[in-house]
């Protein structure tokens, strides 16, 4: 099975921690060159760029918020000037809603939201799909969730997000694929990340995410890693024909 990355410019938002930094290196472990988007963290963003360079990869940071039209067309220009181009594109920046019920919730939190989750990642598929089209074969990954499975209560503005990133990945699966561009979803359960903590305290009152591992599938909770190898597979020549499906990462449990 041939899953090297080898020639290839992956752009992994939200890649300064947590699941986009665990892709990062994963798609860098196989070869690819790697433009790594951030917020705000410099200093983490350094990191992963620095990991990424101890794999034998390219790497450079790019500051912008996704869901600013303004600031993705600067980011993908200049991407393409210092890469030649993307080949693979990795949607996994986001953010979480307060917990809140729907009258409750704040119509800014609940815009803000969206934005990250559906506007950023249709922003950067607008920019980004005309390069991929010259390129042989591009392959767009939608980092979203299970909780587009149960639509919990008290979590409107992020089930929103993600269900519109979603329906956005379905319908660029079929009109990019006579392209040769595979769009497909990754949706994590609940993992060992930052964000990840502070919602396993929310949400079941423990101060240490691994006492949830005895009740977690294979005995312990998702980790980034977890979600990297899925999402490597898919982008990888491994994958010659699986596009427009959603991944659960969530041990089947």
């Amino acid at each position: 099975m041939d899953i090297s990355l080898k020639g290839r410019v992956a752009l992994v938002t939200g890649a300064s921690r947590g699941i986009g930094r665990a892709i990062a290196l994963a798609l860098a472990e196989a070869g690819a060159d790697i433009a790594v988007n951030y917020r705000r963290d410099v200093e983490a963003a350094n990191e992963t760029i620095a990991a990424v360079h101890a794999l034998g990869r390219k790497a450079i940071g790019y500051s912008a918020a996704v869901e600013d039209w303004d600031a993705d067309v600067a980011m993908v220009d200049q991407i393409v000037a210092d890469f030649g181009g993307v080949d693979i594109l990795i949607n996994n920046a986001g953010i979480a809603s307060r917990g809140n019920s729907v009258a409750n919730t704040d119509p800014a939190e609940m815009e803000r939201v969206v934005r990250v989750h559906a506007f950023g990642p249709h922003y950067l598929s607008k920019l980004i799909v005309p390069h991929m089209r010259t390129r042989g074969r591009g392959d767009i990954i939608m980092i979203s969730s299970v909780a587009t499975m149960f639509h919990s209560a008290n979590g409107g503005p992020y089930n929103m997000g993600k269900a519109a990133m979603e329906a956005l990945a379905l319908t660029l699966s079929k009109e990019e694929r006579a392209h040769g561009i595979r769009v497909n979803i990754v949706a994590p359960s609940l993992t060992v990340t930052d964000m990840g903590i502070r919602l396993s305290k929310a949400t079941s009152g423990v101060a240490d995410i691994h006492e949830l591992d005895a009740r977690s599938p294979f005995g312990r909770v998702s980790t980034p890693e977890d979600v990297a190898a899925v999402v490597t597979f898919l982008v990888s020549s491994a994958n010659p024909y699986v596009n427009g499906q959603k991944v659960n990462v969530n041990g089947g449990g």
